[in-house]
């Protein structure tokens, strides 16, 4: 089962999902389930783990639920939840109830404003109680993470996107991987993951993007393939590759055995996010 681990789905900006973000800017106009599951099709992906998009919808999930509900056997759910927000663990327990939910997204964005601490803590300890992963976006700030994993060790923690950096918009920046020790540390803690989602942006070279296998590869290298998760971020990847690149490049051409391709591209998620057919 090959599974996609980061995707997004939302609507054109209506009265019924209205983007709540004044400045939000997707890469399309709309990202419907019914294009999500045609792209998937066309590609043989088999699944995909549908993260609600903070900057169109903050923490509103209906979207992506509809989605879900519309398609039950394609995606899970991952849910972006605000610790400043108030009530956090009634938001986490009422989340972990609802079809489809498999984790919850704690964003750490450089000048989003600080995050109230004792909520997060609260957030991640009610998600590994109600056996939810703990997805993180806290490029810049590593440490971050490095803090959760030290002292919530029964919490499964998901890196997002190498833990690095990623441009919006076409060209890779230099020196991407500067930052990549940083996230190799990390590997010492068993109950962190990494998310490598979203990689053709760090490529300075077209498809298949060959420049990524070497620093991809001590990433995979210092987890192990069990604890490494392939993911295209479709869509806000679409100004670098098509969704077709986005898999055949890993799938098809990554030069890896054939066991670790199957835990990247798929049984690490299963696992992760307890996906089970």
């Amino acid at each position: 089962m090959i599974i996609d681990a980061q995707v997004h789905a939302y609507a054109a900006n209506c009265a019924a999902y209205p983007w709540l973000h004044p400045k939000a800017t997707p890469t399309l106009p709309e990202v419907t389930g019914e294009q999500l599951v045609a792209a998937m099709d066309a590609v043989g992906v088999d699944g995909a783990m549908l993260v609600s998009p903070w900057e169109s919808y903050r923490d509103d999930t209906r979207y992506a639920e509809w989605v879900y509900r519309s398609q039950p056997g394609r995606f899970r759910l991952v849910a972006p939840i605000d610790p400043n927000g108030g009530g956090v663990t009634a938001r986490i327990e009422r989340w972990a109830a609802t079809p489809g939910a498999a984790a919850i997204r704690l964003l750490f964005i450089p000048g989003d404003g600080d995050r109230d601490q004792a909520a997060v803590d609260r957030a991640v300890g009610a998600a590994a109680e109600a056996g939810l992963a703990v997805n993180v976006l806290c490029w810049d700030q590593l440490a971050v993470i490095d803090d959760l994993a030290r002292r919530f060790p029964r919490a499964q923690l998901v890196l997002d996107h190498l833990g690095l950096r990623q441009p919006r918009n076409p060209p890779a920046p230099p020196g991407p991987f500067a930052a990549l020790g940083q996230v190799l540390a990390l590997a010492r803690h068993a109950n962190v993951a990494v998310k490598l989602t979203g990689l053709a942006t760090y490529s300075h070279r077209p498809f298949p993007y060959a420049d990524l296998w070497e620093p991809v590869g001590r990433v995979i290298d210092a987890f192990g393939a069990g604890r490494c998760l392939w993911g295209t971020d479709w869509q806000r990847v679409t100004p670098f590759l098509s969704y077709q690149q986005g898999v055949g490049a890993f799938r098809d051409i990554w030069p890896l055995s054939d066991a670790d391709k199957a835990e990247l591209m798929g049984a690490t998620a299963a696992r992760i996010y307890r996906w089970v057919r």
